[in-house]
């Protein structure tokens, strides 16, 4: 038997925990579920008998050693911070460990210790990270084996609403942590461009965006994710000349989102002393210029110089960021507070869907002729709790679970998902589960 201990059971944990519930017959698998609160642990396993529900509060960590030491196989799914304190006691007590989650410089350093232990960390495994390593790479690999050069790639992702419940004037609703969608982005861009590298700071992130079409989805904004530089060691990406990582939304998101940004409304710095005395409206006011003469909504326009009429405001007042509604929160940051006025409105209702899309473009040139190559991903929900998130995060961690303790996967160390016996085999098993990629090339000039 093969004990695997999963910790945190959050939003996107749900398609994960029933495949390996659904799989834990067949090879012998034993799963225990922890969470903060214990009920939402015991919702994800429904009374199955080879599992069992466990409470697990972070602010006890030091219990666990005890969890760790009673598993074959550690998953962590607790914010990013924990996943170094879950690793060290990994390979203190000689466990394998699998996160969806970035290789943290912290994590990183510990590959040759994992590696010396026969062990394997497997991170980035589970949709951005993860599925766009896999698909990326596979076509990466296909294009080498053919003698052909790379020349530029893109790839961008985002977790959105499905089409028919798009019903709110940002088009957008929460899939996944709120607190990460509000705080996106913090730490700026770094892509490589023309051969060029460039940089985007956090203040003029969601400024610099582009239009993408996918597929008959329409248009979608893209912003750039974090540091695309990385892959180019990380892909084998040398003499490529443009190199870029993009989050996708609806057209209009960005401009609106940038205003917060612009008043200062995201800082999870700043803390409010007195910001349970505070209303929505006093909140915003709270970080405008001192104007008497002028309304809270004429003196936010000016300070930005837009109009009422305009995309932006509406999508704030939509918000209700305007209205006297106490915020009820003690000493909470800019960013904390926002987040507390944006997650009512924009969640999905019961029967609502989301939707995941992903997109690569590549520039390739092969014997003398240049190509352009997409390759795209569409994935619709299935209902509020195998959301297309969930299913794009959990299937292909849970797979390469399975192929691990059967031993088609053999990899040691701090492994992220880019080599073909790793990903080939998750991407051919993720297709039953409709995470499937459309492909179209064509000759350019």
């Amino acid at each position: 038997m093969k004990k695997i201990l999963i910790l945190g059971a959050g939003l996107s944990s749900s398609s994960l925990i029933k495949y390996l519930l659904d799989t834990s017959d067949e090879f012998n698998l034993k799963i225990t579920v922890t969470a903060l609160d214990i009920k939402d642990a015991q919702k994800k396993i429904g009374g199955h008998p080879n599992a069992v529900a466990l409470e697990f509060d972070t602010a006890h960590i030091k219990k666990l050693p005890e969890l760790i030491a009673d598993c074959d196989v550690a998953v962590s799914l607790l914010p990013a911070k924990y996943h170094p304190i879950v690793a060290r006691e990994c390979l203190r007590q000689k466990k394998h460990m699998f996160t969806t989650s970035y290789v943290s410089p912290t994590m990183q350093k510990l590959s040759k210790q994992v590696r010396e232990a026969g062990l394997l960390f497997l991170n980035e495994c589970g949709v951005d990270p993860g599925i766009d390593h896999m698909s990326a790479m596979k076509i990466i690999d296909e294009i080498r084996s053919k003698g052909g050069k790379l020349i530029n790639f893109e790839s961008n992702t985002g977790g959105l609403v499905a089409p028919e419940f798009d019903n709110n004037p940002w088009h957008y609703k929460f899939t996944w942590n709120a607190r990460n969608v509000i705080l996106a982005g913090q730490a700026g861009a770094r892509f490589l461009h023309n051969g060029k590298v460039k940089y985007i700071p956090y203040q003029q992130l969601f400024s610099r965006t582009e239009i993408v079409q996918v597929l008959d989805y329409g248009d979608f904004e893209v912003y750039a994710n974090r540091d695309s530089f990385l892959y180019k060691d990380i892909y084998g990406l040398d003499g490529i000349q443009t190199l870029f990582r993009g989050t996708m939304r609806r057209p209009g998101y960005s401009d609106a989102f940038d205003c917060f940004i612009k008043i200062g409304l995201t800082d999870d710095n700043l803390i409010l002393e007195n910001s349970e005395e505070l209303t929505n409206r006093s909140f915003v006011d709270s970080f405008l210029p001192e104007n008497p003469e002028l309304s809270v909504e004429e003196n936010l326009c000016r300070y930005l110089g837009i109009t009422q009429e305009s995309n932006e405001f509406q999508k704030m007042q939509w918000l209700g960021l305007f209205e006297d509604e106490p915020i009820k929160l003690k000493r909470a940051s800019a960013a904390k507070i926002l987040q507390s006025v944006i997650e009512k409105k924009w969640q999905l209702a019961e029967q609502e869907l989301d939707m995941v899309v992903m997109q690569h473009q590549f520039i390739y040139e092969l014997g003398g002729k240049k190509f352009e190559r997409k390759s795209s991903l569409v994935v619709i929900g299935k209902d509020r709790t195998h959301t297309a998130m969930a299913i794009t995060v959990g299937t292909p961690l849970a797979i390469a679970i399975k192929l691990f303790l059967t031993g088609e996967i053999k990899a040691s160390g701090v492994v992220i998902p880019v080599k073909p016996e790793v990903y080939n085999p998750i991407l051919d098993e993720l297709e039953q589960y409709g995470v499937k990629f459309i492909d179209e090339e064509k000759e350019i000039i």
